[in-house]
């Protein structure tokens, strides 16, 4: 998929109302004024891949996840759980501390 300059910046937009964030609020992240950063958002100014990287902290997302946006890299809702198994063991009560440090690397 080729991905546009354009298609980043709505991107940002999108995520940045999605979040619940003001232009001001994420200007005021990246230590610039409103306008500048509406300038970055609405494409009349440059935006620079560190800036790219300050956005995707304030947005609390992966530099990925902006540009496939809505898509994310790795999809977090489809990743399984590890399935929970407990054992029961009898052991003689001078053997539990031989098996405590085996589970557990000890």
């Amino acid at each position: 998929m080729k991905m546009k300059r354009n298609n980043i910046l709505e991107n940002i937009a999108k995520i940045r109302k999605e979040k619940g964030f003001s232009q001001e609020f994420v200007a005021m992240k990246l230590n610039m004024k409103q306008a500048g950063y509406g300038l970055i958002e609405n494409g009349d100014r440059g935006l620079q891949y560190d800036t790219l990287l300050q956005i995707a902290v304030i947005f609390d997302v992966d530099v990925v996840d902006i540009i496939m946006y809505p898509e994310t890299y790795i999809n977090k809702t489809t990743i399984t759980q590890p399935e929970k198994i407990s054992l029961t063991f009898d052991l003689p009560a001078d053997k539990l501390d031989v098996l405590l440090n085996l589970i557990t690397g000890k």
